[in-house]
């Protein structure tokens, strides 16, 4: 099911403890709050902060999410920038400082499909991706949806490949690290559990909220792919937030995202 990191020349030694390192990609000026049905002025901020995760577990490494800004768009000394996000690190660049390459990678899991979550998916193409079918499927259509740039995951199509056919999905076996289905935003959109030893356990919200009062407020933006999904999928989060303890990360939240220590600083 996985591979020791032992068998990974140059990675880091594996830890006892499972470890999340939180990686800064950037934020998104959001141009337009109305299809979150809120307005700026509802808001704290209506910019959008931009994350992807190292998980790292005594068995191995997986990637949450591929931020939005492709490294290969950087220019020395520059910003990345993609459509209306801008990115002052890049990926690769956060990931050496912890000691890893993408080649150390063991396995790559989006939460969906959207552009600025697959900005740097080609960097893991030589990692196991984790992917349902349905999500899988619309990444390939032809036409391509708008919502994606299909350029910056195109090695994925020659990846190695789980399709995750359950709710819950547990990537290493022991329950620490855990994909659970949370469709509606995209068809196989997912959400992320981790058991933190010191942390406690924590959710990675994928798109499942975008921003906080979009969550106090129990608003659904009007471009969900199926909004009856979505709202479902909350209420099943939402009760297992409350039975699991667990705290949830909503990854576009720029003020929340602002506070979490940043790689080369871990969560465990």
């Amino acid at each position: 099911m996985f591979v020791l990191a032992s068998l990974l020349p140059g990675a880091p030694p594996a830890p006892k403890l499972l470890r999340l390192y939180v990686l800064d990609g950037g934020s998104l000026n959001i141009p337009d709050t109305a299809p979150y049905q809120l307005k700026k002025e509802q808001l704290t901020t209506s910019v959008m902060s931009v994350a992807s995760f190292l998980v790292v577990h005594p068995k191995g490494t997986m990637i949450w999410d591929a931020g939005a800004v492709p490294d290969s768009s950087f220019k020395p000394g520059a910003s990345g920038t993609l459509r209306y996000a801008v990115a002052n690190k890049t990926l690769t660049s956060q990931l050496a400082e912890v000691g890893y390459k993408p080649a150390d990678i063991h396995y790559l899991a989006l939460s969906h499909f959207h552009w600025d979550h697959v900005g740097n998916a080609n960097l893991f193409a030589g990692a196991t991706w984790l992917v349902r079918k349905s999500e899988q499927d619309i990444m390939f259509a032809v036409p391509p949806s708008p919502r994606t740039e299909p350029a910056n995951f195109s090695a994925l199509r020659n990846s190695k490949t789980i399709l995750i056919d359950k709710d819950d999905y547990d990537v290493f076996g022991d329950g620490t690290v855990v994909i659970k289905a949370a469709p509606g935003h995209s068809p196989g959109h997912q959400v992320l559990f981790l058991k933190l030893a010191k942390t406690g356990p924590v959710v990675l919200s994928g798109d499942l909220y975008h921003y906080p009062e979009e969550r106090k407020l129990h608003l659904v933006p009007t471009t969900e792919f199926n909004r009856d999904q979505t709202v479902t999928s909350r209420a099943v989060i939402e009760t297992f937030l409350k039975q699991s303890g667990a705290q949830l990360w909503i990854q576009h939240d720029f003020t929340a995202n602002a506070k979490l220590k940043k790689a080369p600083q871990f969560y465990q």
